[in-house]
């Protein structure tokens, strides 16, 4: 009777080595989880939401932005996400058909307006999360005025961050960036 063969408990990856089963759950798992933040128009606070949980934990979550008619990214959102050492300037103001057969683990609305129009853009099995943040004026004459409506909305937004994703810490407190490789 012939020796039976070992099995193969090897998977083979184009442009990786061997790797074991194991090795491929675990890659699995340490995928980053997708993260949808829509508003109304993907200029202030989605923007701000993606660029805040893609600093933080960019291991661990990877954040993108639309809006339900995107306007532009706001001058003072960039500003006020640059006093944090974030940097929001490249990312651009997205519609929901951008993001036509991407699945995302969580989606997130961020005012009342964005969750009735997103709702049957939405798969099912999609975790949601709402939370009506009021999107600040652009259009006071005293702009520190509007440097404070800004700064209050990222740090509600920071601190809320912190409460739905834990595993995030808040921007400024320690271990708030994965930096290690």
């Amino acid at each position: 009777m012939p020796a039976r063969l070992p099995r193969m408990c090897s998977i083979w990856r184009p442009g990786n080595a061997w790797r074991s089963t194991k090795d491929e759950k675990e890659a699995r798992v340490m995928e980053p989880k997708t993260v949808l933040f829509i508003c109304s128009f993907n200029s202030v606070r989605s923007q701000i939401a993606e660029g805040l949980l893609n600093a933080r934990c960019p291991r661990r979550y990877r954040a993108f932005s639309a809006g339900v008619a995107p306007g532009g990214l706001s001058p003072y959102a960039v500003l006020v996400m640059r006093e944090e050492g974030i940097d929001i300037s490249s990312q651009k103001s997205k519609s929901l058909s951008a993001f036509p057969s991407m699945k995302f683990d969580f989606v997130v609305t961020m005012c009342d307006h964005a969750k009735l129009a997103a709702t049957g853009a939405i798969p099912e099995g999609t975790t949601r999360i709402h939370r009506d943040f009021v999107s600040p004026s652009e259009v006071q004459e005293n702009k520190e005025l509007v440097f404070a409506e800004f700064r209050a909305l990222r740090e509600d937004i920071d601190a809320w961050l912190s409460d739905i994703f834990p595993d995030c810490p808040k921007t400024g407190e320690p271990g708030n960036r994965e930096t290690e490789p």
